[in-house]
């Protein structure tokens, strides 16, 4: 593979309608949106009206078009694989990939019936950015039907993390941040003891894992993650 092409595209949300919280995260290396966070060659398109009421909040299909034409210019352009900026983007996972001409990966909870059938029944946490907009929908879109095993838990549930929908236009203290999501990973942990291994459904979330990993001993899977065996498997 020549190193000097773009390997992924990432379809991000439209700039300038987003809450000023999820910019200061978005800035961070490990977030989807920052180049700091590829070893290799990466291009960003973002998409028309895609935003975190479109997407999270009420998920409009009228966004499908948009998606397709985005990725398909980066496609032009020679990336190999497509991901987005928001695992919510999950709900749209088999449109995309029904159209488009390179593998698609919508989100990381794609990465849950491997985790799965690693832990010989033991539970997987799953850490979302809004427990109560993430829906079975979700799930069954990437080929999850049965739940079991899976325990949610919301950072929508954090004052910090919260400023993001209740307080749109106020930054965020990334420490705090980094406080509260070490916190909820080991309250579940702690409320699971059998639990196998943590997913981080956001992919504003990658920057906190290693912390995550240090609290609560366990595997933790993330976008990060899964671009990385994307790419590996394309690495020659």
């Amino acid at each position: 593979m020549n190193s000097q092409k773009p390997f992924l595209g990432v379809l991000c949300w439209e700039g300038g309608s987003n809450p000023k919280g999820l910019e200061q995260l978005e800035s961070l290396p490990g977030n989807s949106t920052n180049p700091l966070t590829y070893s290799f060659p990466v291009l960003f398109k973002r998409v028309k009206g895609a935003n975190y009421q479109s997407v999270l909040v009420s998920p409009d299909t009228a966004l499908i078009g948009p998606m397709v034409e985005a990725a398909e210019t980066m496609i032009e352009q020679g990336v190999k694989s497509i991901i987005t900026s928001c695992g919510f983007n999950a709900i749209f996972q088999q449109e995309l990939a029904a159209v488009l001409k390179v593998p698609v990966f919508t989100s990381a909870l794609m990465q849950i019936p491997f985790i799965r059938i690693s832990l010989g029944g033991r539970k997987i946490l799953v850490i979302t950015a809004s427990k109560k907009d993430l829906k079975q929908e979700h799930f069954q879109a990437i080929g999850v039907a049965d739940m079991r095993g899976i325990e949610i838990y919301g950072m929508d549930e954090m004052p910090e993390w919260s400023k993001i929908s209740r307080s749109p236009d106020q930054p965020l203290s990334i420490e705090k941040v980094e406080k509260e999501i070490v916190s909820l990973a080991v309250t579940a942990k702690e409320d699971h003891p059998d639990a196998g291994a943590i997913l981080l459904e956001c992919t504003d979330l990658p920057p906190f894992a290693n912390a995550v990993r240090k609290a609560v001993g366990l595997q933790v899977y993330d976008l990060s993650t899964m671009v990385s065996l994307i790419h590996d498997s394309f690495s020659t």
